[in-house]
């Protein structure tokens, strides 16, 4: 059964653990507008349903979440209002999944780039296929990457490393992710889902007001450190998403890859 509202997605399953889908195999996940808005408004309804204890969080198809995608960040760069309402949507998924109070994991089956390696990373435990990969290049794009790796990633990771790899924009494969505090464990690909499975139903077992109160304790520290650059972060997204650059290196990324601009997924919010 498909709970939620929007095909692109989909929130399914009954009893107390849900599984959420970023569906949109085609264009491996990227984010539009519908999939945007979706992902603000997911977090509030699952948490006004008293029957879900747990959530399993994860990508239709070969990726988790390829990132943008080119037509809704086209619009993004060129029509000021949109922007604004957009970076205002990409924080409250930001504060939105931090506030969650049920255990979300993050069944990481394929790539996640840019906002798709946010939402991976701010899920409280994550599974990584051996074949996935991370990678935040909002800076190789010519944008500051607010909802990117400049919020968590110092707080999960040495600062030295955090600013090499949001410098670089490279990808980070599954075991160093692990390593450098970005996953909790690598799996063999076709065993990502089912570990995910078999640890919302244990967490869902667990006594709930001290599971969910001890994620809220712990995100306290995460949220008073976003807190204190989140509004500068967004600000300078929103500022270099208007340059010219970012437009010329976003047709430059998907040109390198032989990717036709309706179709493309660019890496970033």
């Amino acid at each position: 059964m498909n709970a939620g509202k929007s095909d692109v997605l989909l929130v399914e399953g009954d009893g107390p653990v849900r599984t959420v889908t970023m569906n949109r195999p085609a264009r491996r996940n990227a984010v539009n507008e519908e999939l945007h808005t979706a992902l603000a408004d997911v977090w509030g309804r699952l948490r006004e349903d008293e029957e879900v204890r747990a959530v399993v969080f994860t990508g239709a198809g070969k990726a988790f979440a390829a990132g943008g995608d080119m037509e809704f960040l086209t619009r993004v760069a060129g029509e000021p209002e949109y922007r604004y309402r957009t970076m205002a949507e990409a924080r409250r998924i930001i504060t939105e999944m931090l506030a969650f109070p049920k255990p979300v994991i993050a069944a990481v089956n394929g790539p996640a780039v840019g906002l798709g390696c946010s939402l991976a990373v701010l899920s409280d435990v994550v599974l990584m296929s051996d074949q996935a990969f991370l990678a935040d290049p909002h800076v190789s794009l010519g944008v500051v990457a607010a909802d990117g790796g400049v919020l968590a990633w110092p707080l999960m990771m040495s600062v030295l490393r955090a600013k090499e790899y949001l410098f670089t924009g490279d990808r980070i494969d599954a075991v160093t992710a692990e390593r450098i505090g970005l996953a909790n464990h690598v799996v063999p690909a076709d065993q990502v889902l089912p570990r995910a499975y078999e640890l919302a139903e244990r967490l869902a077992r667990q006594p709930q007001q001290a599971l969910w109160d001890t994620k809220r304790a712990i995100n306290m520290h995460m949220s008073r450190a976003i807190t204190s650059v989140i509004d500068f972060a967004f600000a300078s997204e929103s500022e270099t998403f208007a340059l010219p650059r970012f437009r010329d290196s976003l047709m430059a990324y998907t040109a390198q890859r032989g990717i036709s601009a309706p179709a493309a997924a660019a890496p970033t919010s």
